[in-house]
């Protein structure tokens, strides 16, 4: 399935009934969106189109495509509509539950806002407003490497509890400052992505001459010229304030804007290509916090992994944007669960978009869930009150779909609960 989703609402007239408000609105049903506050957002993909509206081209399509012809990025998609429940009824599903405990720490829900490089260009300081909606819901906020604001200025506007996302380089010492960084930061959780070991093949963002270091030139200057609001409310901002926006979470060698280094150079930002177990037995020496691995397809990877002492792993095909061709999480998660979920938390990312999506990969196996697009749409439109609004779609989503599901307690979920396409899941189908 495409990226280029249907959009007849985007097209809708002044008489739509989505466009229109009566009374004054409640948190979860504010949207701010430069298309004015005529615009209510029932949904996460409302908040997709906003965000595609308010954004440049070339920004929104690095955050909603994937690599090369999009065949994972669909996979995604295609492998949770072949997930079909199996709800019960006379059950007493009255007062119910969706906290559930992480890495040994309870939470309000099963979500955890993944790592975004892009963040800080939704937004003013996007990571922040991240962080402080992350801490109103009650869920973790994962901060990236490639994070335009600080981990430290994080720590110290929010009171979120935050993970910290590592690339590792080929010098084993630059992975080495950011955990010092990390630890006295006062991060509780070290993230270490492992499936991009090279830079991916995204197409697009050459077509859109979006790509690090960014090179102004006719094409990129007029999509932003089209955005005057971004452009105001965001990029003005930063030039004004602290100039061009960097990577402040590189190491302090590498660090630089997204134009260049000091210097007006580009320093090579290649990853280790010899990464291997040893290096990450070394991490787990290293880090004496929660140490979890995003990145893991394999039954065989997931098992080495806990067998060298992670606390959780990610399953990832990394939003179907490193390599294509490859199989949903969906399709191993119940296999990976089965084998490590006794000894570590598994946790479910790429293409999570409702809350219904959600139930199914915890009725699979999953502790809890990732989610990176859909609040960047939120944030694109709304900044920290956007972000918010879409946790808290997914929040509502789950809680209905519990009701329905006749199931009182998210803990409860069980593999009895959903039933899977023998199309998409093969002989897994039949479990």
């Amino acid at each position: 399935m495409s990226y280029r989703i249907k959009e007849q609402r985007s097209r809708a007239g002044p008489d739509c009934p989505r466009l229109k408000h009566s009374g004054p609105r409640t948190p979860s049903e504010h949207c701010t969106s430069h298309q004015g506050k005529g615009l209510k957002a029932y949904n996460n993909e409302d908040l997709r189109l906003a965000a595609k509206r308010a954004l440049p081209r070339g920004l929104y399509e690095y955050i909603a495509r994937g690599s090369e012809d999009e065949t994972a990025l669909g996979r995604n998609r295609r492998a949770l509509d072949a997930i079909k429940f199996r709800p019960k009824v006379f059950v007493n599903v009255a007062g119910r539950n969706q906290k559930t405990t992480v890495l040994g720490k309870e939470q309000a829900s099963p979500l955890i806002i993944a790592p975004t490089g892009a963040a800080g260009l939704m937004w003013y300081q996007g990571e922040i407003a991240l962080a402080r909606a992350a801490q109103q819901a009650g869920v973790p906020f994962t901060v990236s490497t490639s994070a335009i604001t600080s981990m430290e200025k994080i720590a110290q506007a929010s009171q979120a509890r935050l993970w910290f996302q590592l690339y590792i380089w080929p010098d084993f010492a630059m992975a080495e400052e950011l955990i010092g960084r990390a630890e006295a930061a006062g991060y509780d959780t070290l993230m270490v992505t492992v499936d991009t070991i090279v830079n991916p093949n995204r197409e697009y963002n050459s077509r859109n001459s979006f790509n690090v270091p960014i090179r102004f030139n006719a094409r990129n200057t007029l999509d932003v010229c089209r955005h005057p609001l971004w452009l105001i409310r965001v990029f003005l901002k930063y030039l004004l304030n602290s100039g061009m926006p960097q990577f402040e979470n590189y190491p302090d060698a590498m660090r630089m804007s997204m134009t260049g280094n000091r210097s007006g150079k580009w320093v090579v930002t290649k990853k280790s290509e010899t990464l291997n177990w040893d290096d990450l037995s070394r991490l787990r020496d290293r880090w004496k916090g929660s140490l979890v691995i995003k990145g893991i397809l394999d039954v065989e990877d997931a098992d080495e992994a806990a067998r060298r002492g992670v606390d959780g792993i990610v399953v990832s095909n990394h939003g179907g944007r490193n390599l294509d061709c490859v199989r949903s999480p969906l399709e191993v998660l119940e296999d990976i669960a089965n084998r490590v979920g006794d000894r570590v938390d598994v946790i479910a990312d790429s293409g999570f978009t409702r809350g219904s999506d959600v139930v199914k990969a915890l009725a699979l196996g999953a502790k809890a869930v990732m989610v990176g697009r859909c609040p960047l749409y939120g944030l694109a439109t709304g900044g920290e009150a956007g972000a918010l609004e879409s946790l808290n779609f997914y929040r509502d989503e789950i809680d209905r779909v519990l009701a329905f599901m006749g199931v009182n307690d998210i803990r409860k979920l069980e593999r009895r609960h959903v039933h899977l396409d023998p199309m998409m899941f093969g002989l897994e189908a039949f479990k």
